[in-house]
């Protein structure tokens, strides 16, 4: 498993140093990250770990493996009778596997930024490997099916209880209820400014822009804890 990651909380320091000086935007993101890191004259490296969560078959392992790099890391298991009898499918009947550990994929920005992605399974009986997973996360998506929207409230419980920043992403499928940005988020109960989008995560530019304001929501979030902390 990758171990190049670093810790919420010291990342944004180098992150926000070399963002004044270079030239990091939402486009260099989209073209593969055309821009600069280099505000000091030095490039910096920088690995930072996203957490994509959510309830079952939200689509977090698509999501992965559709704006991944490198060919993901998946450990997908077929439905076993048993299973089928323990989890609830209904919406997803014609899901016929499931994360039993996690997924794994990479996207590199430019030559000095990366992110990496851990996808947590969505079953209850595997939530104990979410502090693993977690540690160490800037910060995490919340993959939300509008046809099964309490299955993610697990999620959300877990990162405000943790601090760890997050935005929910709802996943449009076929045929789903269509709700606003701001109906689910009085559904979920999020506390203010946490931001909700909506996404397709079959889509590699509509999973980009996920990415995107998860970052960007990470880094006002860090910044502000980091300016209350010395104020």
């Amino acid at each position: 498993m990758p171990s190049e990651h670093v810790d919420s909380a010291e990342s944004a320091r180098p992150d926000r140093g070399a963002h004044r000086g270079g030239r990091f935007t939402r486009r260099s993101f989209r073209d593969g990250g055309s821009g600069s890191w280099s505000g000091s004259g030095q490039d910096i490296a920088l690995t930072l770990k996203i957490v994509v969560a959510g309830g079952f078959g939200a689509g977090k392992t698509t999501l992965v493996g559709t704006v991944s790099e490198i060919r993901p890391l998946r450990t997908e298991e077929p439905l076993s009778a048993s299973g089928r009898g323990e989890d609830d499918t209904h919406g997803v009947e014609r899901k016929s596997a499931t994360t039993v550990a996690l997924d794994f994929g990479r996207i590199t920005i430019h030559a000095g930024l990366s992110l990496h992605l851990f996808g947590t399974p969505g079953q209850d009986r595997f939530r104990f490997l979410w502090d693993e997973l977690c540690d160490g996360a800037l910060a995490a998506i919340v993959l939300a099916d509008t046809r099964r929207l309490v299955d993610c409230f697990a999620a959300v419980d877990y990162f405000e209880h943790r601090r760890i920043p997050f935005i929910v992403a709802v996943n449009c499928f076929p045929g789903a209820p269509a709700h606003t940005e701001h109906d689910v988020a009085h559904a979920l109960d999020l506390a203010g400014g946490t931001p909700v989008v909506l996404c397709d995560a079959r889509d590699r530019d509509s999973g980009k822009d996920v990415l995107i304001r998860t970052v960007e929501y990470a880094g006002r979030v860090h910044t502000a804890r980091l300016l209350d902390s010395v104020g």
